[in-house]
């Protein structure tokens, strides 16, 4: 029988989130944030009680690095960063983080503006965090603001969000296959980590659908000059990434969520797909 762990950041205010550094080096493109992840696991659960305690109750766990997804999620993000030159590196993690935007847009529109917030600030820790200078200049402030307001529930977090998004769309060049090839890598690499021994992990699960939302995203910027290459070839590329995002049936996960093995299988079509463009 599958289980399906607690949410990490439910109830896990942004300040505490922003000090403890809670459970996000799992998933961190870097060789050293699946150690670092775990040696701050004491002190980041200590911090969450402390702040939370009165909300969440005594008899709450404490929240938890991500353990079943971080090393599968971290491979699946080195090998898309890797052999990268500084702008294709820049259009990468920018991309990457839009899928955290994206899929908290989800959140929103599923009436849980506090998991989208939390997703929004994870996206800033995981992505932008590590490497500041790789993002064309952009400024995070609006993103920050995002996750305030969502996780504070204020009625301007929609419109907040919508503005994140806009300030990263913006600093976006032109997307092309190789893009959407690397962001594939990175949703099918983190989903190898959402069901381990029977567990579900729920933050490697939202972590993939920013990512394939990402890829998807990719393509529709791209898909004019795709379609200028091959109409045909561009048109089964687009067919077979909405396959691949519907594979993730709701925002959260589910209790019983799609086999890891269809999501590479379906990856590894889209891929196909692309081939040549």
């Amino acid at each position: 029988m599958i289980e399906l762990r607690a949410k990490l950041w439910r109830g896990v205010g942004l300040a505490t989130v922003l000090a403890g550094g809670i459970g996000l080096a799992a998933c961190q493109p870097g060789g050293e944030a699946g150690e670092q992840g775990a040696a701050q696991h004491g002190e980041a659960g200590e911090a969450a009680k402390g702040e939370t305690g009165g909300e969440t109750g005594e008899g709450a766990p404490p929240p938890a690095p991500v353990a079943a997804g971080g090393e599968a999620g971290e491979a699946g993000a080195s090998t898309a960063y890797a052999g990268l030159d500084p702008a294709a590196t820049s259009a990468l993690r920018l991309q990457h983080l839009k899928g955290f935007l994206l899929v908290a847009q989800k959140e929103v529109e599923a009436g849980r503006a506090a998991e989208a917030g939390a997703l929004v600030g994870q996206g800033v820790l995981e992505v932008h965090t590590p490497e500041p200078n790789a993002f064309a200049g952009l400024d995070v402030a609006p993103l920050n603001a995002a996750s305030n307001a969502l996780m504070d529930a204020k009625p301007e977090g929609g419109r907040a969000l919508k503005a994140a998004i806009d300030a990263v769309s913006a600093r976006q060049g032109s997307a092309d296959a190789e893009l959407v090839r690397r962001m594939l890598s990175i949703a099918s690499g983190l989903y190898s980590g959402v069901v381990a021994n029977g567990v579900v992990d729920p933050i490697e699960y939202q972590h993939s659908l920013g990512a394939a939302l990402a890829a998807q995203d990719a393509f529709a910027r791209a898909e004019a000059t795709l379609k200028a290459k091959n109409p045909r070839r561009a048109a089964e590329v687009k067919t077979e990434l909405q396959r691949l995002v519907a594979l993730w049936p709701s925002a959260a996960a589910p209790v019983a969520p799609t086999p890891p093995a269809q999501v590479a299988a379906q990856a590894s079509r889209v891929e196909l797909a692309l081939y040549g463009l």
